[in-house]
């Protein structure tokens, strides 16, 4: 288990000059803002972040605005994709003052659920294993307008490109359902899901295989391990 301590002192050794604070809104999308590293502090961990919360859809109006961002000190690490060197953090949501969970906070309510299960004498823990798929896409558009809307998705290796003048066009199109899981050259993606892959495995991730899934168009998928609700969700998050 890591302390604030330990956070600091580790991210001062990696020259972290900024901090990322990270929580999780209700409808499942990351929100963050950043603060110099010198605003890092053991009792921050304690205390919280200030922030105004009336701005994230559905928690706070705006004369009621003030929340917590309770940093855990077990989901720091450095942000490869930052310039400045940057800790992030990941956070619990509470109310100013009392410091009581907030009632929407995602994370919050998962470790009451951990924590009612335990209470149940059912068991001690339970533990979630997601496979999550997406698409890498090479071109996406989409507008809805006065005269008219419309949805555009583009990839190399889609099946309706094998027409399409590429100056060359080899021809290796993955066809409709037939993705699972062809090599190179059909399958265009191998290296940057291996990158996708070290990188998370970089960030304590535990990775357990990666390959292309079975649509045209760039369909992937990148399975990682097991692991109790808030960590698995947090994982599912920094994934």
């Amino acid at each position: 288990m890591s302390t604030g301590k330990s956070v600091i002192d580790s991210a001062k050794k990696q020259g972290a000059k900024m901090v990322d604070v990270k929580f999780v809104d209700t409808f499942g999308t990351w929100q963050h803002f950043s603060v110099p590293m010198g605003e890092l502090t053991e009792e921050v961990f304690e205390e919280g972040f200030g922030f105004d919360g009336s701005s994230i859809r559905g928690w706070k109006s705006i004369e009621a605005s003030d929340m917590l961002a309770m940093p855990d000190p077990n989901t720091a690490f450095i942000d490869p994709f930052c310039a400045v060197p940057t800790l992030s953090l990941t956070c619990t949501i509470a109310e100013t003052g009392t410091k009581e969970a907030y009632s929407r906070d995602p994370r919050g309510i998962a470790q009451r659920g951990e924590k009612y299960l335990k209470s149940t004498g059912l068991a001690d823990t339970a533990v979630f294993g997601p496979e999550a798929e997406f698409f890498i896409f090479d071109n996406v558009q989409y507008d809805s307008k006065s005269n008219g809307t419309f949805y555009s998705v583009d990839s190399e290796e889609a099946a309706w490109n094998t027409g399409r003048d590429e100056m060359p066009n080899l021809g290796y199109k993955i066809r409709h359902k037939e993705g699972y899981f062809p090599v190179a050259p059909t399958d265009t993606q191998q290296d940057i899901r291996t990158e996708m892959c070290l990188v998370m495995e970089s960030l304590g991730i535990k990775v357990e295989r990666q390959h292309h899934e079975v649509a045209t168009a760039g369909q992937a998928e990148i399975d990682f391990r097991f692991d109790t609700l808030v960590k698995t969700a947090d994982n599912m998050m920094l994934y």
